[in-house]
């Protein structure tokens, strides 16, 4: 059974996480966050938080919507969409933050910093979107 409030908190979360990461992420040159190390290290920790997050929101979807079981966490967008829980672009568009995230938490390969900020950056309003877009659904499936 899908349990509403689990998601709403793990939505709290990544709003919470959002909040704290926004001045870097929106507000903020990226030159500024490279010559900042608190910066920097505080924008890679946020965003493996927040990608951590989102995987957890959509294993939960999937285990209790009875979903086929994908063979990886970045995966788990393309079975949502495939269920009408995401829309299919958007689940392509936000996908790739799971690998992005391997590569940083991992070291699979080596990172650059200025392309992560920069995806960062670019990725921040897909975290923000998929807050509404699974909130609407939960909403949704509350009123069946």
């Amino acid at each position: 059974m899908l349990d509403k409030n689990l998601i709403e908190k793990k939505l709290q979360q990544i709003l919470e996480y959002l909040e704290e990461l926004k001045p870097i992420a929106k507000e903020m040159l990226v030159n500024k966050v490279l010559e900042d190390y608190y910066k920097y290290h505080t924008a890679e920790r946020l965003f493996q938080l927040i990608v951590d997050t989102i995987v957890d929101i959509n294993v939960h979807l999937i285990r209790e919507g009875n979903l086929a079981v994908p063979d990886d966490f970045q995966s788990t967008f393309s079975t949502l969409a495939e269920n009408d829980i995401l829309p299919p672009d958007f689940a392509e568009q936000i996908a790739p933050v799971v690998g992005l995230r391997n590569r940083m938490v991992h070291g699979y390969e080596s990172l650059n910093r200025r392309t992560f900020i920069e995806l960062l950056q670019k990725n921040y309003p897909d975290f923000e979107r998929y807050l509404g877009i699974v909130k609407d659904y939960i909403d949704k499936m509350q009123e069946k």
